[in-house]
């Protein structure tokens, strides 16, 4: 499987007062990994990055279909416009269509880092989530990962929901180009609100870091347990 730490480098994703989201989904990440190391070591990790590094959108996909992994997970942190901070908890993505609100406004921002890439007109020219025929083409693109896609991101929120205390704001959908292109069940995680005060506070905070991590190892876990049961 692919752990993918949203953001990095020159792209420091969405910001707090104090925290960049690309600082804090990294260790996060590098938790699960110790947490799948230390308890389901039959389950390879492929990480898109481990460190503080810039890399472009179209090869985090390409990383993960390069290694025919057979699980996408990216982890990220979440914001709301300025005048918001009372919004908190998780959110899980899929990859769909139903762009409405808020749902879109996530796709929008976690699709803006196409902006920073030299030749983005160029590479990523196909790609308009308010096209109707792009629509048709993820609706396609999907149907053969949807299923897996959803139970693992119903497992994620249930697990932040009763096992680590966080607030679960559901399993949701919208058009992420770095879920378009992956050949593989893929979720996105946003794993809190870095706009909201108490939220920035705790996503910084390494005990909380390590409970998050722990859902998301358990989720994916389960996932996998389901899946080998399903194919027996």
């Amino acid at each position: 499987m692919v752990i993918d730490p949203g953001h990095g480098g020159k792209d420091s994703g969405t910001m707090g007062s104090k925290l960049k989201e690309k600082d804090v989904v990294l260790p996060v990440s590098l938790k699960v990994a110790e947490y799948l190391k230390q308890y389901a070591s039959d389950i390879e990790v492929i990480f898109t990055r481990k460190d503080d590094r810039f890399i472009e959108l179209d090869q985090r996909p390409i990383i993960a279909n390069k290694a025919e992994a057979d699980l996408f997970v990216s982890i990220h942190a979440n914001a709301m416009p300025p005048g918001n901070p009372g919004v908190y908890g998780t959110e899980t993505y899929v990859m769909g269509t139903k762009n409405e609100g808020r749902n879109f406004e996530v796709g929008k921002r976690e699709n803006s880092v196409i902006l920073l890439e030299e030749d983005y007109k160029e590479k990523y020219q196909g790609f308009d989530p308010e096209s109707p025929e792009v629509n048709i083409m993820f609706e396609i693109m999907q149907e053969a990962y949807q299923e897996n896609s959803i139970i693992l991101a119903q497992n994620v929120e249930e697990q932040f929901s009763k096992r680590a205390g966080r607030k679960s704001r559901g399993v949701k959908q919208s058009s992420l180009w770095v879920l378009w292109n992956t050949a593989m069940p893929s979720v996105l995680i946003e794993i809190g609100y870095l706009t909201n005060p108490d939220e920035e506070r705790d996503l910084g905070n390494e005990q909380v870091q390590d409970y998050i991590a722990s859902a998301i190892f358990r989720a994916i876990r389960d996932y996998f347990e389901y899946v080998k049961t399903t194919e027996n």
